[in-house]
């Protein structure tokens, strides 16, 4: 059967011998994945390098379709693809954060990327091929989650997957993982161990002769770190310091005159960490890639910079540049899904400093730990309130005017987030529009626009959550107005339109969201759920299925899948869904209901009463399995149970349709006055020429008992 691999061995020779030994079909790429050569996306962006222009060339429109991934893991290939805009950045102050992408957005330009692969191998005619990854132990954690979504997406049949690491078990990144790269590895890889070979024997420094030490150091370092020969190794490490940090400098050098963008996160801060002048060149390179991968989203990349950026500058004689790696870093941490190690640091930070502006952005962002970063669990919004209000009192004692202001109202938008999260909604509202007169009154217009606009979208969120959709669809519009070029924007617009019943409109605002953003199952889910509205079932249920291709686990798109598939009679399909959601979620009543459904539809009555039981159990509030476990005892000519099913139905519910099964069932059972109740509702509401027809059947024989 054809399977994707794992091959470990403890150096990449005895990998190779392995990998010789495979019955692969015709190779696409070996690439290596070691993320000190070019950070995150080395293994990914390696191989688009590699097909990029053939791909581009052989598949029309793929560039427009997958521009944002292409720009952002391989830059290389920026001016082959459409840029990306965001109008936003034109306003900003130099320097200044203005966005900070969704934490798995690294997941959607992961899929993306997939996409464009299976578009190519369809272009090359689908014959199957094989993709060879190597040191994925060293791997950044974005090539591990494209690696896992890789994996599980793409048949080996279509393109073999050789994951090439070193010995044991690979683990995954710090923090939570979208998508587990070992737990692919185990479900769709056979593991294979090499035997070792000669390169894996130890070296004792005495084998390298003094001669050799400059060269095979050299070799060493020109492998960016890379090389696990162990001579090399040895000869680097007995080399003396001095010759080590020139040897960095001149291929640091190399690295910088060659040009490649990607190389800034990987390559070129490796060698000037350890070079002559690591105070300094270190420390501007780590910080460049630091601030590049925040700004992408790469958080847990940017927080490994910060980290490393951190052991280099001593928190006393450098605190501006310690303090600035410590507040990007925690950043990073928290938006990672971090936060301990977060709060960790801005405690630490605490202890080594006396300086009030770095107390109050810290009490902001551990206000924020508590309001939004933590899960459920540690979550805390009266210590978030109580951090909040340190930062404000602090920001309310400082000189500069325009500081003074900016940061009192910047802080007052973090309180208002608070109040928002615990319902507060006139609250949080009376917050964000006094921030907004304080900034009409002490700023200039053309001053703060990013905060302004800030402002007005959390007012549009406030609006939303408090049930005010037409305010919140006019605040999200005038913040559209200015920045038309975020996905998220009309994905959040897209669903006040839906609860306002505005379903085309949401539709389009959910179809400009796909095309902005790499792709992330919500959208399509909602777009599905849309569709149903129109009656465009197909169309829906592809929705649906692309949402499921993204995330399996998505047990609601599986859910609404199942129930379409169940009402155009594709009853085995429907029952997979099912199943598969039912693995993830096991006492979800809907579920449980809708398999309760197909189980009667295939004869199993006794089995279909058993999962309706266990839905009720769960829910007996859940109308639809009344209602459900109604037609079972019906069609067992159980009328009274039927009856009493059908009456806990329209308790619940109401709905013409259960109006009108309950009524069939009086009738059969003779209860023709409480049948024609029902029917006249049904009548009245819907006009049912079916409906109509039994009125006037019961009717008739109501009159005909009466007059015998």
């Amino acid at each position: 059967m054809a399977t994707h691999y794992w091959v470990t061995a403890s150096r990449r020779a005895g990998r190779d011998e392995v990998r010789a030994g495979l019955a692969l079909a015709p190779v696409l790429a070996v690439v290596d994945a070691h993320r000190r050569l070019r950070g995150p996306y080395t293994a990914a962006g390696t191989l688009l390098r590699l097909i990029g222009d053939d791909a581009l060339e052989r598949c029309p429109g793929l560039g427009a379709r997958h521009y944002i991934e292409i720009q952002e893991t391989t830059p290389e290939l920026a001016d082959r693809v459409p840029p990306v805009v965001r109008r936003l950045e034109s306003l900003a102050a130099p320097g200044q954060q203005i966005r900070y992408p969704a934490r798995l957005h690294t997941l959607r330009l992961a899929h993306g990327l997939v996409d464009l692969l299976v578009t190519y191998l369809a272009a090359l005619g689908g014959q199957p091929r094989a993709l060879v990854v190597e040191n994925v132990h060293e791997a950044d954690a974005t090539d591990r989650e494209f690696l896992a979504v890789l994996l599980r997406r793409v048949s080996p049949q279509q393109l073999t997957v050789v994951v090439c690491s070193g010995e044991g078990p690979l683990a995954d990144p710090p923090g939570p993982v979208s998508v587990s790269l070992p737990q692919m590895i185990g479900r769709y890889a056979m593991h294979i161990s090499g035997t070792a070979a000669a390169a894996d024997r130890e070296i004792a420094d005495g084998e390298v002769a003094d001669g050799e030490i400059a060269d095979l150091a050299r070799r060493f370092v020109d492998s960016d770190g890379t090389s696990d020969d162990q001579r090399e190794l040895a000869a680097y490490e007995m080399a003396d310091p001095a010759l080590r940090a020139a040897l960095h400098d001149q291929r640091g050098a190399v690295l910088e005159a060659i040009g490649e963008p990607s190389l800034q996160t990987g390559a070129i801060p490796y060698h000037a960490e350890r070079g002559t002048d690591p105070q300094a060149a270190g420390v501007a390179a780590l910080q460049w890639a630091q601030g590049h991968c925040n700004y992408l989203g790469f958080y847990q990349s940017a927080a490994e910079y910060g980290m490393r950026g951190l052991r280099l500058v001593d928190p006393v004689s450098q605190r501006k540049t310690w303090w600035r790696f410590s507040l990007e870093t925690g950043v990073c941490l928290a938006t990672g899904g971090r936060a301990a190690e977060a709060e960790a640091l801005h405690d630490q930070t605490r202890m080594l400093s006396t300086d009030p502006v770095v107390h109050m952005k810290l009490a902001y962002e551990t206000a924020m730990l508590y309001a939004r970063h933590y899960d459920d669990d540690r979550r805390d919004p009266d210590r978030a309130r109580a951090w909040v209000n340190e930062a404000i009192a602090i920001a309310s004692w400082l000189q500069d005017p325009h500081e003074r202001a900016f940061y009192s109202v910047f802080y007052r938008n973090g309180l208002a987030l608070i109040e928002t999260r615990v319902a507060k909604f006139g609250e949080a509202l009376r917050l964000l529009e006094d921030g907004m007169a304080r900034l009409d009154r002490e700023m200039a217009p053309d001053q703060e626009i990013m905060h302004r606009i800030g402002l007005r979208y959390n007012r549009a969120q406030a609006y939303s959550l408090g049930g005010r959709l037409e305010e919140a669809l006019a605040e999200y519009s005038a913040v559209m107005r200015v920045d038309d070029s975020l996905s998220d924007h009309y994905f959040n617009r897209g669903n006040i339109l839906r609860r306002l019943g505005r379903t085309e409109e949401a539709i389009a605002d959910y179809e400009q969201s796909i095309e902005l953003d790499a792709p992330f199952p919500e959208v399509h889910y909602n777009l599905g759920d849309a569709r149903i509205e129109l009656g465009l079932e197909d169309q829906a249920v592809a929705d649906f299925s692309r949402a499921i291709e993204l995330d399996p686990e998505y047990v609601a798109a599986r859910l609404a899948r199942a129930s379409l598939l169940a009402d155009r009679g594709e009853t085995s399909a429907a029952m997979d869904d099912v199943l598969a959601g039912l693995e993830q979620e096991p006492g979800n009543a809907h579920l449980l209901s809708l398999r309760g459904r197909l189980l009667a539809e295939q004869g199993d009555t006794e089995a279909a009463r058993r999962a309706l039981d266990a839905a009720l159990a769960a829910d007996p509030g859940l109308a639809e399995a009344w209602a459900i476990l109604g037609q079972v005892a019906f069609e067992a000519a159980d009328l009274d149970q039927a009856a009493a099913a059908f009456d806990r139905a329209v308790g619940l519910s109401g709905a013409p349709e259960v109006r009108y099964n309950r009524a069939v069932v009086y009738q059969a059972a003779g209860r023709l006055t409480e049948a024609i109740e029902d029917l006249d509702f049904v009548v009245d509401a819907t006009g049912d020429a079916d409906a109509l027809h039994l009125l006037e059947t019961c009717r008739h024989a109501v009159s005909a008992s009466q007059e015998g």
